[in-house]
């Protein structure tokens, strides 16, 4: 399971990176065309669409890492038994909201579908296609923050909290400035 577990959150993180050189292509695409004369109908479209995507997708894969913006400066004050429960209340209180979030947006983009709403633009494509990659990201999310209430649960030491250590002892303070 945890082999299955880091790789989708790896797949997860290369998929928003995609996403980035995605936007970049289309980017450079839209003014290749622009100087050559030629209309890209939708690029604004496409960009705004892979930028929400690659939002959504990293989250998985940016919280396992620590790259997520934490209250790891309060945590580093507290005694390890307080830490470890201020952990899981901090952790718990993330899953819920994320589930909530995860219902909320599901119940969002099925209505979409079931609607049949299409986007307003030069593109118009149905309005659930673009949208189902932030219910993709916040599944992930919401697994990796379970993941980590799991491994809290069990009294070992946080992935992110793990990364965060890693990057301190090998000089890397970039995450502090």
């Amino acid at each position: 399971m945890r082999r299955f577990l880091d790789r989708l959150y790896a797949a997860s993180g290369a998929l928003a990176a995609l996403c980035l050189a995605a936007i970049a292509v289309v980017m450079l695409a839209n003014a290749g065309m622009r100087t050559a004369g030629v209309l890209f109908r939708g690029a604004d479209e496409i960009t705004g669409w892979l930028g929400a995507a690659a939002c959504f997708l990293a989250l998985g894969h940016t919280f396992r890492h620590g790259e997520l913006v934490r209250v790891g400066l309060w945590l580093d004050h507290l005694s390890p038994r307080g830490r470890w429960a201020f952990e899981i209340w901090a952790l718990l209180i993330t899953f819920c909201f994320s589930g909530y979030m995860l219902w909320a947006v599901t119940s969002f983009v099925y209505g979409n579908w079931q609607d049949k709403y299409v986007t307003q633009g030069l593109l118009v494509i149905p309005l659930w296609m673009p949208q189902v990659s932030l219910i993709a990201g916040i599944l992930i999310f919401l697994v990796a923050v379970g993941d980590e209430l799991v491994l809290v649960l069990r009294k070992q030491k946080p992935t992110y909290q793990v990364a965060e250590e890693e990057r301190r002892a090998a000089g890397d303070f970039s995450e502090t400035v």
